[in-house]
């Protein structure tokens, strides 16, 4: 009679289930690689646009800031003037309130600084009040919406602890490796040194995607056993970690740069932009108004000074300079030219 042997379970892998995870290791690592990809490309617009930012501010200070100097300046002089006149000068309740009320259409009309009249503090301060309140509410708005936006960006709680966690992991390898005292001679040091700051701010970054290029430059990435199971699903399923978090490392980048984007300076950039294909200076057409604006406002400094020195008389004073009346009619030409072009836009009916 035959003896009967013990069937045992072979661990021996089939080629079939080598060749799956090979597959899937593959499409992961090439997911893996697109990712870094976008990231690094994503990154590097946010900081070229984020510098264009900083370098426009800078650019523009630096050309407007000698009017606004002259400007501030002529600004004083004026509130100088017009309080001189009328604390000092004898005149009429009547006349008194006139220049007040020329004084005042100044003030609102943009050519000087708003200042409050002694008798008006009162009413000004309420106002003031007002204007702050206003100011809190819609600051506070502001703030809870770019709050609600960085929440909604965000993954839940759990999935941001397996990130810090993954991130972690990464840091703590790359530590290990290139931490400068686990060597002796100076020039690796030295090397040492200069890697682990670039670690340290990946890892302060929360930057996956640049501590995986640290890895992958240096070639210190994990080694696996392409004929084990075992080694091949672990790094299977850690490429899939990475990947998911280095998709939500790219949507994090997306929605910086767009917020950045609408922001007051990443407006005047792409207006900049704008009139630089059209071959305009933005800057230089900023300044050229400002220089108008400043002969305006040295006109009218030296006809209130004019009044002061009693050059002329209150009547010419309470017309205006001539320069002032000008402006003011060009500005209700384009007040009507605008209003005009509204009321044909609601008649067109094509």
């Amino acid at each position: 009679m035959a003896r009967k042997t013990k069937t045992t379970s072979s661990t021996t892998v089939t080629p079939l289930a080598l060749s799956d995870l090979h597959l899937q290791l593959a499409g992961l690592e090439k997911e893996h690689q697109s990712l870094l990809k976008q990231i690094k490309k994503k990154r590097t617009e946010l900081n070229n646009f984020v510098e264009k930012m900083r370098s426009l501010a800078t650019e523009v200070f630096h050309r407007v800031s000698p009017n606004m100097q002259t400007m501030a300046e002529l600004d004083a002089e004026i509130h100088a003037l017009f309080a001189e006149i009328l604390n000092t000068r004898k005149m009429g309740k009547q006349t008194q309130k006139n220049i007040q009320s020329l004084y005042r259409s100044l003030q609102m009309g943009g050519v000087i600084s708003y200042k409050p009249i002694e008798e008006e503090e009162d009413d000004d301060e309420e106002l003031d009040e007002l204007f702050e309140d206003n100011d809190s509410q819609e600051n506070h708005q502001r703030r809870r919406q770019f709050w609600e936006a960085e929440q909604d960006s965000e993954s839940p709680t759990v999935a941001r602890t397996d990130e810090s966690r993954k991130i972690r992991q990464t840091f703590l390898r790359l530590a290990e490796i290139f931490h400068p005292d686990k060597v002796k001679d100076n020039e690796t040091q030295m090397t040492h040194t200069e890697i682990m700051k670039e670690i340290n701010k990946a890892y302060q970054d929360g930057d996956l995607a640049r501590l995986l290029e640290i890895e992958r430059k240096y070639e210190v990435g994990e080694t696996i056993d392409n004929n084990s199971e075992d080694d091949l699903s672990r790094r299977c399923r850690n490429i899939e970690q990475h990947n998911q978090i280095l998709k939500n490392q790219y949507e994090k980048l997306k929605q910086e740069l767009r917020l950045a984007k609408n922001t007051p300076e990443g407006s005047m950039v792409a207006d900049y932009k704008k009139a630089a294909k059209q071959g305009v200076d933005c800057i230089e057409l900023m300044l050229e108004t400002m220089q108008a604006q400043t002969k305006l406002v040295v006109e009218i400094r030296d006809f209130v000074q004019d009044f002061k020195d009693k050059k002329i008389t209150i009547k010419e004073f309470l017309a205006g300079p001539e320069s002032l009346r000008s402006v003011q009619e060009d500005m209700m030409e384009e007040l009507l030219e605008r209003m005009m072009e509204e009321f044909g836009g609601m008649m067109d009916f094509n």
